[in-house]
C-alpha cells in the first residue's frame, strides 16, 4: 500500500477543511485582540502614559500571532489552489488594502516613541487603530460577500474570470457583517486589556468591551435573520463525488432560499456553532461589566469568535467558495482541492510542525503572564514600547 492511501481522498478533504477553519480561527482568536488593542488604543489610554501600557499589552506577542494568518494563507495556497487564485486575484485591492494597513502596526510599535513629540505620538497611534481598524473590517466584508455569492466564473479550460469591483464588496449585507467582525473583535480587544491592565485602562476596557459585546449580539442575530430571509444559499443539485476530480463544472448548483440553513435541519446538533457564538458573547458582557474573572471574560470572547466563525463554515459546507454569476462553478470541499497525496504530505507536515507552534506560543505567554503597570512604563523597566 502506498503510504497517502493510509487515508481516503474524501477523508483528507474534510480533514483540510477543519484545518483551514482551525487556522482561520487561530487567528482570530490570537491576533485578534492585537488588532482590537490597537482599535482601542485611542480611546481608553488617556495620556502618553496609558497609551504606552495598552501598547506594551501587545508588544510583546504579536508578531508570533500573525503567524496564524501567514498559516491560514499558506495552507489555502497549498490546500484549495483554486479557492487561492479567485481570492487573492478577484479580492486583490481589498487584501492590498489589509497589507497596507498591517503594515502600519510594526512601523507604528517601532516609531511612536522616537520623538517626544505628543502630535507625532497621537500620529502614531491612530496609525495604529487604522491598522487594527481596517483588516478587522475588510475581513468581516469579505465574509459576507463569501455567503453571498462571488461573482466569478471559470471556462472550459478552467481559467478564472472574475468580474466584481472592489466598491462592489462594499454591499450593505457585507458591511454588517464588516461591523460584526468589528464588533467581535473591539470586544475580544478589550478582554485582553482587562487581564493586562489595571486602573483607569481597565475600566475604560471594560465600558468599551461591554458595548462591543452587546453590539456583537445584536449584530450576529441581524446578520443570522437577514441571511434567513433575504439572501439566497447554494445548494448541489446533482450526485455528489467526494472523491472526483478537482474539478468544479462537473457538478449542478441551484441558488435555494434557506439553503445556508439546510445543514442544520438535517444535523441539529450543528446548532451549537451559533449557540456558542452567542454565549461567549454574553459571558464576555457580563465579565466586563462587573467582577474580577478577567481569564474567564476572556475565554468567553473566544468562545464567541469559535461559535460566529464555526457558525458561517457549518452553515455554507461543503461550499467554501460559491460564485454567484456561475453557480456550477462554486468551489466545494470536494472538487477545489489539491490532490490526494500533495493533501496527506501536508497533513504529515503539520502534524509535525502545529504543536511546536502551540507549545511555544503556549511558553512565551506563560513567561509573559502578569500585568503591565503604569508606574513601570515610567520608570522604563523591562518594556519595549
Amino acid at each position: 500500500m502506498i503510504l497517502h492511501q493510509l487515508l481516503d481522498y474524501d477523508t483528507l478533504r474534510l480533514i483540510w477543511w477543519l484545518l483551514l477553519g482551525i487556522l482561520l480561527i487561530g487567528f482570530a482568536v490570537t491576533d485578534g485582540f492585537d488588532l482590537g488593542v490597537g482599535m482601542l488604543l485611542p480611546f481608553v489610554g488617556k495620556g502618553d502614559v496609558q497609551r504606552r501600557v495598552v501598547i506594551n499589552t501587545i508588544g510583546p506577542v504579536w508578531e508570533g500571532n500573525q503567524v496564524w494568518l501567514i498559516l491560514g494563507g499558506g495552507a489555502i495556497f497549498a490546500a484549495w489552489p483554486p479557492l487561492y487564485a479567485v481570492s487573492f486575484s478577484g479580492f486583490y485591492l481589498a487584501m492590498f488594502a489589509i497589507l497596507a494597513a498591517l503594515i502600519l502596526r510594526p512601523v507604528g510599535f517601532k516609531y511612536r516613541s522616537k520623538r517626544e513629540s505628543a502630535a507625532w505620538r497621537s500620529g502614531w497611534d491612530w496609525a495604529l487603530f487604522i491598522g487594527g481598524f481596517v483588516p478587522t473590517l475588510i475581513f468581516g466584508v469579505a465574509v459576507g460577500n463569501v455567503l453571498q455569492g462571488v461573482p466569478f466564473r471559470l471556462d472550459d479550460d478552467l481559467r478564472i474570470f472574475y468580474d466584481g469591483s472592489f466598491f462592489g464588496l462594499l454591499n450593505p449585507f457585507a458591511l454588517l457583517c464588516g461591523l460584526l467582525s468589528v464588533a467581535m473583535l473591539t470586544m475580544h480587544g478589550a478582554g485582553w486589556l482587562m487581564l493586562k491592565t489595571s486602573g483607569e485602562v481597565s475600566a475604560r476596557a471594560r465600558r468599551f468591551g461591554s458595548v462591543a459585546a452587546l453590539v456583537t449580539i445584536v449584530l450576529f442575530a441581524l446578520g443570522g435573520l437577514w441571511l434567513w430571509l433575504g439572501i439566497d444559499g447554494y445548494r448541489i443539485t446533482s450526485a455528489v463525488n467526494t472523491t472526483g476530480p478537482s474539478n468544479p463544472l462537473l457538478k449542478t448548483v441551484a441558488l435555494d432560499s434557506g439553503a445556508w440553513f439546510a445543514n442544520y435541519a438535517a444535523r441539529p446538533w450543528l446548532l451549537i456553532a451559533p449557540a456558542l457564538g452567542f454565549l461567549g458573547a454574553i459571558g464576555a458582557f457580563f465579565g466586563q461589566r462587573g467582577g474580577r474573572r478577567e481569564v474567564l471574560t476572556l475565554l468567553s470572547s473566544k468562545l464567541a469568535i469559535f461559535g460566529i466563525i464555526s457558525s458561517v463554515g457549518v452553515s455554507m459546507f461543503p461550499f467554501i467558495l460559491p460564485s454567484s454569476v456561475q453557480p456550477k462553478a462554486g468551489l466545494t470541499v470536494w472538487d477545489a482541492s489539491s490532490s490526494h497525496m500533495t493533501l496527506f504530505i501536508m497533513l504529515v507536515s503539520v502534524a509535525i510542525f502545529l504543536p511546536l507552534i502551540l507549545a511555544y506560543t503556549t511558553w512565551v505567554y506563560r513567561v509573559l503572564w502578569g500585568k503591565v503597570e503604569e508606574q513601570a512604563i515610567r520608570d522604563e523597566s523591562g518594556h519595549a514600547y
